[in-house]
């Protein structure tokens, strides 16, 4: 990882590390590299830092040199240090110019569902407001950031709160879905299922069946990574054209992206990225991506084949079977990311509350974070009206039909 993104060689690797009056922060380091910061991560993670499975240094590294490098994200890790020297937290940042504002995001973009930074808990517990200002400040006065602007932030993540909520925010639009796992697959799935559910799914598999062997099975090969990532971008793209929406993984390096971090960490059997698939037969008609870490299985992006078998449901046969094997590996939680769909309520029953936070550090900064608090306002509006989001996505689609949707790179 020793040569991750050109962009951010022009940039130095670190700025002047800036002292702190009181408290447990010390000094507070802006690092521009994300390879310099690997110590940190690992220093941090040896002590159990709070933290996401996006917050993972390897989905940060991966997602910064396919995507945020060709999009001209430039890296600005905010690092809080003890009067030992050592680290109490990493915020993994990027700063992007949009229009003439230069505004600092989570690394990982649309593609992580949960933002969080790293904290030792001990700070992340007993961190104050008026600390976290300091470090605000030491941001401004290192960076030329105009915003920060981070979203899809846990309310709390482990049991703990998240210390930015101590600093304005509001509720993100959507929110996200997590369910407790079992040992016992079988017993979870009648305490989650109806007995006609289930007997609906046997039917299903059944049909599936009719025409051909079905197999629910894991990406364990390159060989498996290709075919499965070949069958989500056809099946995927088909379905952004349905929906009239842009297809989000046709961004420059996304797809790159998702095949390194699908294959780098393979052989280690830790992947960035997991990849799962149901087929009939030869013919791959769902696929399942996740991110796990710490006993958590985080579900990233998932497809159906557009024909005639979509009518059997093999998305839910996948995830019924993601779900169980899930649980023979004995993890502790299952999560389906962020955004509404009933199918995330057969076994993701608790809503995980986000927040986002607009903070402002230059005049040029309030006047852009006055605009995004006003946009997520109304996105949210529209999200948690049935009727109104249902004539938004009908007028969305209208719109957009046949229109054509850019394909990959």
């Amino acid at each position: 990882m020793n040569a991750l993104i050109g962009v951010a060689r022009a940039a130095p690797a670190a700025a002047p590390a800036r002292a702190l009056a009181a408290g447990p922060i010390c000094r507070v380091d802006i690092v521009r590299d994300l390879s310099q910061a690997a110590t940190i991560w690992d220093s941090l993670d040896a002590c159990g830092a709070l933290r996401t499975p996006y917050q993972r240094y390897d989905w940060v590294c991966l997602w910064q040199r396919h995507v945020g490098a060709r999009n001209a994200v430039e890296p600005l890790l905010v690092v809080g240090r003890g009067v030992d020297g050592a680290p109490l937290f990493l915020w993994p940042l990027g700063i992007q110019a949009i229009g003439p504002f230069s505004v600092a995001r989570f690394l990982g973009g649309k593609h992580t569902n949960f933002n969080l930074g790293l904290w030792r808990r001990d700070l992340a517990a007993s961190i104050t407001a008026a600390e976290l200002r300091g470090v605000l400040e030491r941001i401004r006065l290192s960076s030329s950031v105009d915003l920060l602007a981070l979203t899809n932030q846990p309310e709390s993540w482990d049991g703990i709160a998240n210390p930015l909520a101590r600093l304005r925010h509001q509720p993100s639009p959507s929110f996200g879905h997590a369910g407790v796992l079992a040992n016992d697959f079988e017993s979870l799935l009648r305490a989650r299922l109806q007995r006609t559910a289930r007997r609906k799914l046997r039917q299903k598999h059944a049909a599936l069946a009719a025409h051909g062997p079905v197999r629910y099975w894991r990406a364990e090969t390159a060989e498996q990574v290709r075919a499965v990532l070949d069958a989500f971008f056809v099946q995927k793209a088909e379905r952004m054209r349905e929906l009239g929406v842009a297809d989000m993984f046709a961004i420059p390096g996304t797809r790159q992206f998702i095949a390194a971090a699908a294959s780098e960490g393979l052989a280690e059997a830790r992947p960035a990225i997991e990849l799962y698939a149901c087929s009939v037969g030869d013919t791959i008609v769902s696929t399942y991506a996740g991110v796990v870490d710490r006993g958590r299985f985080c579900g990233v992006f998932n497809s159906i084949i557009r024909n005639d078998l979509a009518r059997e449901s093999p998305g839910q046969l996948l995830m019924l079977n993601l779900v169980r094997m899930c649980c023979e590996r004995g993890l502790d939680t299952f999560d389906l990311g962020v955004g509404e769909a009933r199918f995330k309520q057969m076994f993701c029953d608790r809503p995980e509350p986000l927040f986002d936070s607009f903070l402002p550090l230059t005049a040029l900064g309030h006047a852009a974070a006055s605009a995004c608090r006003l946009h997520q306002h109304v996105k949210r509006r529209i999200k948690h009206s049935p009727a109104v989001w249902g004539a938004f996505t009908t007028l969305r689609r209208r719109l957009n039909a046949g229109r054509a949707v850019p394909g990959g790179d």
